[in-house]
């Protein structure tokens, strides 16, 4: 006997075939539908921020440095809250003309374009260099207005030691001043570089120097991310200094 040939029953078979291969094509689209609203609607916030390459960083917060006081509670140094501007060399494409530009909204002299580019050429492009200190209320208020236009670029708080009884107590209480190499290489000597991450000062003589450990405090942090300019877009975490 041989085998005969059914049309009906090849073409119910075609058919079944047909409707599966539709089927599973249906099902594949209805994947990649379902996916893309979820992506680009659902999770359009989450991956927005990604896309703009955001970026976790950690920005040390640095402590309030400890005040000194004689027998009777007097204090002997004051801490005073001043503003300066700082520049994140990587992120300027053009840093002459930011400067050209800078200079008539936070008043730059040449002394401190000068300072600026010294301390520039001795620090990373990734690491914040400060380009003027000691910023005035009305410097300040003109920056915030134009800070849109200066992706890399922005105005923090730092305190400055201030002594009111002047060179009368010098000799005992001695003074802060900017951390040079020679500093730099005790502090890394000793395992503390990492708790200076956020200060530019340390205490040079007198109890400025002898105390300094406990004068200083300890370092703290926030875990942030940035998006592509160096704005923060969120806080992760946060833990704050000990004075």
């Amino acid at each position: 006997m041989g085998n005969f040939n059914n049309p009906e029953a090849d073409l119910d078979r075609f058919r079944f075939r047909l409707g599966f291969a539709a089927a599973f094509v249906l099902i594949c689209f209805g994947i990649l539908i379902g996916r893309f609203v979820w992506l680009q609607v659902i999770q359009h916030d989450f991956y927005q921020t990604r896309s703009n390459q955001n970026d976790i960083k950690m920005l040390p917060i640095a402590p309030s440095r400890g005040l000194i006081f004689d027998r009777n509670g007097i204090p002997l140094v004051q801490n005073i809250t001043l503003y300066r501007l700082q520049v994140i060399p990587s992120k300027i494409p053009d840093m002459a003309a930011l400067l050209q530009t800078l200079t008539p909204i936070v008043d730059l002299t040449p002394d401190d374009i000068a300072s600026f580019r010294d301390d520039m050429h001795h620090s990373s492009r990734y690491k914040a260099v400060t380009l003027k200190s000691d910023l005035s209320d009305v410097e300040v208020a003109r920056f915030a207005v134009n800070e849109f236009r200066f992706p890399g670029v922005t105005v923090e708080s730092y305190q400055q030691r201030a002594y009111p009884y002047g060179a009368e107590l010098a000799h005992v209480v001695g003074y802060v001043s900017k951390i040079n190499d020679s500093d730099l290489q005790k502090l890394a000597k000793a395992g503390e570089e990492e708790n200076y991450a956020a200060d530019h000062n340390i205490g040079k003589q007198g109890i400025e120097g002898y105390y300094e450990k406990a004068l200083h405090g300890t370092t703290g942090y926030q875990e942030v991310e940035v998006d592509n300019h160096g704005r923060v877009v969120r806080l992760l975490k946060e833990v704050p200094p000990v004075a």
